[in-house]
């Protein structure tokens, strides 16, 4: 057989082999894929790991600590019991308790706030903004259905309850993982923002260096024309609704972690990794967990995972984040929506702060674009005169983006 005919036919067999991992199909047969570890093409923005802490990170995490300690023992149980109660006391309470709730430190140039997450608000707009939340919360003007994101009052009551000793013990783990995890927050906003990276971070994906505490990955910046038209990932079976009204995070982490593992471990193990109370699961465990219980935070796949203030990002801001998160990373996200009505259909009644596991997308031209997710919640297994809801969904991506900043904290889990 001649040279010629033999490259033919070796070209022919690539492209057949290739074809099998293109992602395809409609709702139904989504085209998932399986994760896959290394780089998916030579437009891939390299994933950042873990940093060393430095020194001058470690001072902060330290000034915030005492700062918080110092705070922390002009509050104690009864505090907690006056925000139940809704009192007017409870409401004048709110002023001393949330600046010791939530507080912020200046980690290598960005900024995390407690409980919060990595954002671009001062802590004092911060503070604010969850100083607004917590009394229309006290006041229980709002009434929706509870379906697990943590109530911002159990919140409050928690952190008010602790003694100085563990809230030291319990702020310092978190700043401290924040830290390690700066390079990520970097990446991302110099990635989908636009924000340049200081000369001391910029760093060398295409030499394959390991990011430290003075560098970090500069990857070649991509655009939505540079992702497939559809993709997803995680297997469409591997699915399970809450069996909770406010389980809605341990089942999200069934459904994260059955798609690493291969397993499903069910929803109680998830809720006591996750702390979950009557009150909900927080944003802040539900990283944690993922990135203590599964291989989505290694750099072949999305790096450590952080909790990031999206509150001033346009759509196709977040758009492509779930485009670069699911096709170049092969790892899943953690929405973090408010159920409402207007943002899905589903809904025979508002709900309240949510969890959901973006697993995919899809471009669709002159037709509004799709995100896809699996949903936990089911109403019809709480109340059987309303309507069942599907746990794979796609839907309205710009509603679910809608939906996501409607939440007073307005972040998610990438």
């Amino acid at each position: 057989m001649s040279r010629p005919r033999l490259l033919a036919i070796g070209a022919l067999v690539v492209l057949l082999v290739a074809a099998l991992f293109v992602p395809r199909g409609g709702n139904d047969d989504d085209g998932s894929v399986a994760p896959a570890a290394g780089p998916k093409s030579s437009l891939r923005p390299g994933a950042v790991g873990r940093v060393t802490v430095s020194a001058a990170d470690r001072a902060e995490i330290e000034r915030v600590v005492a700062e918080g300690q110092a705070l922390g023992r002009q509050l104690g149980a009864g505090v907690g019991r006056e925000l139940s109660r809704g009192s007017t006391k409870g409401l004048s309470l709110l002023n001393r308790v949330v600046p010791a709730a939530v507080r912020c430190a200046d980690l290598t140039g960005q900024r995390y706030c407690l409980g919060v997450g990595w954002t671009d608000r001062t802590e004092a707009q911060v503070q604010a903004a969850t100083l607004a939340q917590a009394r229309t919360a006290v006041r229980r003007s709002v009434s929706t259905t509870g379906t697990g994101d943590l109530d911002l009052v159990a919140s409050l009551e928690r952190s008010a309850a602790l003694g100085p000793r563990t809230r030291a013990t319990a702020e310092r783990a978190e700043l401290t993982e924040a830290a390690r995890a700066v390079a990520k927050v970097w990446q991302l906003r110099h990635e989908i923002e636009g924000v340049p990276l200081p000369r001391s971070l910029r760093a060398a994906s295409r030499t394959g260096a390991t990011a430290t505490p003075t560098t970090a990955v500069d990857p070649e910046t991509k655009t939505p024309a540079d992702y497939p038209q559809r993709f997803s990932i995680l297997d469409k079976n591997q699915v399970a609704e809450q069996v909770r009204s406010y389980w809605c995070g341990p089942a999200s982490m069934q459904m994260i972690t059955w798609g690493w593992k291969k397993k499903d471990l069910g929803q109680a193990h998830w809720a006591r990794k996750l702390g979950t109370t009557t009150s909900g699961s927080s944003i802040s465990a539900m990283v944690k967990v993922v990135n203590d219980n599964t291989g989505w935070d290694k750099p072949a796949y999305a790096g450590p995972y952080i909790v990031l203030d999206i509150g001033k990002w346009s759509y196709d801001q977040w758009m492509l984040l779930v485009m670069r998160h699911v096709a170049d990373y092969r790892a899943p996200l953690v929405l973090h929506p408010v159920l409402r009505k207007e943002y899905y259909p589903y809904l025979d009644d508002n709900a309240s702060g949510h969890f959901q596991v973006g697993r995919g997308y899809d471009q669709r031209g002159a037709r509004p674009d799709l995100v896809g997710y699996f949903e936990p919640w089911n109403q019809a297994r709480f109340d059987p005169s309303e309507p069942p809801i599907s746990r794979v969904q796609w839907r309205n991506a710009y509603k679910s983006y809608r939906a996501n900043k409607a939440h007073y904290q307005h972040n998610i889990g990438v």
